[in-house]
């Protein structure tokens, strides 16, 4: 079963919003030279792929691994979520 967190990635016709961001300017000169090395169209498209990068790997870890899993099915079981939260604030210590 596909969460919804997947199902709502996957639309195409999601809202989009514009950030500001500061990065050093070595930072995107950097950026415009790999990106047509690594198939992108612009140094912008790069920055893009490298926050879903993250972002899916981060989110793979603390929303779809074992121990989430586990706290899903302690939840299910009555657990309180005070408790869940903390044991699961101790993992990532």
């Amino acid at each position: 079963m596909i969460s919804e967190r997947i199902q709502t990635r996957l639309r195409k016709d999601r809202p989009m919003t514009t950030i500001t961001l500061r990065i050093p300017i070595d930072v995107v000169e950097s950026l415009k030279e790999l990106a047509p090395k690594t198939g992108h169209g612009g140094y912008q498209a790069l920055l893009k792929a490298y926050i879903g990068e993250g972002l899916r790997r981060d989110e793979a870890k603390h929303f779809f691994g074992p121990a989430e899993r586990l706290a899903d099915a302690l939840r299910r079981r009555g657990v309180p979520d005070d408790l869940l939260e903390d044991a699961m604030r101790d993992l990532a210590a």
